[in-house]
């Protein structure tokens, strides 16, 4: 009797996995009728394009995308499954935005960050995500961003320092890789001015071995891409020392190197939380005397969480979490910003140099308060077109919890030849969000979209941006997303971004250096020299010789 059950057992189970993934082959279904490239391998293939756009150097595939359909594109996905590419500005307000919490992030997305973050901010949905955010959301105020200035140059005094004693008695331009010191830089952002912790004093001649760590997590998680999107459908055996045996046998080097950066994540994290909780139990004088006096973000979330009322509080794993998201996140992120930024002002010494003088003219030789800093318009204008067209982020995806309507900022052509004012999107379909593409429309961007041009954001953006109503919480771009699941954290990266430029940019020169670059596509695009899978970026970096004229007059 038991083993009719069991059989029976196993052959519904089979029978609901084999209708619920393949029964899109054999179903038609509206979005047939979507204009999208032919896919290039056969129809019963696990990757359908997904294998073309995650591809490192997919570039060329995201372009013909944006340059070939008015916004929305069907693809082929994993096992016959119909996926939409979508940049379309009303199709994607009604994503990120108006039926958000129909269009969720994917589970491969949830799952992942979970096992590589633990319940933080990137890993939740729904009514936790909103709890969380509801008691992060304050800590990312201006009044606290305000606070951070002092902080963040003094971190630029350090970095400089850094460099500038590589640079000693040098008659000549030097190569250093400076995506390293931009990360390192960033780690030591994000932990004194997040944490009050240090992470490195910016003195030794390479990061430690956290730093390095954490700076070859996307590169490792880019040769995982296509094992990420099989999460969901693993089932979670036993305790968790045995999912680790179980990992641990799979014959994959981007796997344990990933398993090897989230272990020491995690163990950072909890020390970090551990020593922020001590010294908040030990009262605020003593506070005051450790680093950040304080006012460091942590500090500031955990006086709120024991505060808040006893359904709004995070538990300690929630909490330690967000330590661990945001040490990733800020770093990773910016770093790889701040690099491209630098990498484009190299290939632009004219526009380089226009920067210069616009921030020693604003400092004379001192660091800026944020009300000036703020107020520079050609360090905004190089800022803004930097996160235009090379947003760290290519893609976010999403999938529909149930059918929904997709409108049309206008009408497309069908496959059949009639007109398509809305599209019905069945439940289960995967919905890709085309950052990117959004970002470097010429529909709406104009016809130099694929231009690096600041001076574009110095006279008001042409009607076909204004008018379209991009749903980004940031400067008519997609790079921080909008709705309830945008970047929580893009002020404080904004702000790091140019107090770091303007450090820089006084005291130093930069230039390319000979060997090729490459900037490879993953969760966060990233540089490499040449096929090399090791993030790095080399640069000739020199003395700038108006440097010691400049703090003299001051």
């Amino acid at each position: 009797m038991f083993g009719t059950l069991a059989q029976a057992a196993v052959i519904c189970g089979v029978s609901w996995f084999l209708w619920k993934y393949f029964r899109q082959i054999f179903v038609k279904s509206p979005l047939d009728n979507i204009p999208g490239p032919p896919s290039q391998s056969s129809l019963l293939s696990y990757a359908g394009h997904l294998q073309q756009m995650l591809d490192r150097h997919a570039w060329p595939m995201y372009k013909y995308l944006t340059d070939s359909y008015k916004g929305v594109v069907r693809l082929a996905g994993p096992l016959g499954h119909r996926m939409l590419y979508v940049f379309d500005p009303v199709a994607l307000h009604s994503v990120i935005v108006k039926n958000q919490y129909v269009y969720e992030e994917a589970a491969f997305f949830i799952k992942s960050h979970q096992l590589h973050f633990g319940p933080g901010l990137l890993a939740t949905l729904g009514d936790h995500h909103r709890k969380q955010r509801k008691l992060l959301n304050p800590v990312f105020s201006i009044a606290h961003m305000r606070r951070m200035i002092p902080i963040f140059n003094e971190v630029g005094r350090r970095l400089q320092k850094g460099i500038e004693d590589r640079l000693l008695a040098r008659d000549a331009p030097i190569e250093l890789d400076m995506l390293s010191w931009m990360g390192r830089t960033a780690l030591e952002l994000i932990g004194q001015a997040g944490f009050g912790y240090s992470f490195d004093p910016l003195v030794a001649d390479s990061p430690d071995e956290f730093a390095i760590l954490i700076k070859a997590f996307q590169p490792a998680l880019s040769g995982v891409t296509m094992l990420r999107r099989l999460l969901p459908y693993i089932p979670e055996i036993g305790p968790v020392w045995l999912r680790r045996k179980l990992l641990e046998l799979i014959p994959n080097q981007g796997l344990h190197k990933l398993r090897i950066i989230v272990d020491r994540l995690h163990e950072r994290a909890v020390a970090i939380y551990e020593e922020r909780k001590k010294a908040l139990e030990q009262g605020e004088e003593s506070l005051s005397h450790k680093m950040g006096e304080g006012k460091d973000l942590m500090s500031i979330l955990l006086r709120a969480n024991m505060a808040a009322s006893e359904e709004d509080k995070l538990p300690e794993e929630e909490l330690i979490g967000q330590v661990s998201t945001f040490i990733f996140a800020a770093m990773d992120t910016t770093s790889n910003a701040l690099a491209i930024t630098l990498s484009l002002l190299a290939e632009h010494p004219d526009v380089q140099e226009r920067l210069r003088r616009e921030i020693l003219e604003a400092s004379n030789g001192e660091d800026l308060g944020y009300d000036t800093l703020v107020s520079l318009p050609y360090l905004d204008a190089v800022c803004r077109e930097t996160l235009r067209l090379h947003s760290p982020v290519t893609t976010v995806f999403r999938e529909t919890r149930q059918d929904a309507v997709m409108p049309l900022s206008e009408p497309i052509i069908g496959v059949d030849g009639s007109k398509i004012s809305e599209i019905l999107v069945p439940k289960d379909t995967t919905v890709i969000v085309g950052i990117l593409s959004s970002n470097r429309d010429k529909a709406r961007w104009g016809e130099d979209a694929l231009e690096w041009k600041p001076e574009r954001w110095l006279s008001p953006l042409p009607e076909s941006v204004t008018e379209a109503k991009i749903p980004g919480i940031y400067s008519n771009l997609m790079t921080f997303l909008g709705g309830g699941r945008a970047c929580i954290g893009f002020k404080f990266s904004q702000l790091e971004m140019k107090v770091i430029l303007c450090q820089l940019l006084t005291r130093f020169t930069f230039a390319p250096s000979d060997k090729p670059v490459v900037w490879n596509l993953s969760g966060i695009r990233f540089p490499s020299v040449g096929e090399s899978t090791k993030a790095s970026l080399p640069m000739m970096v020199g003395l700038y010789k108006g440097a010691d004229s400049a703090a003299a007059s001051a």
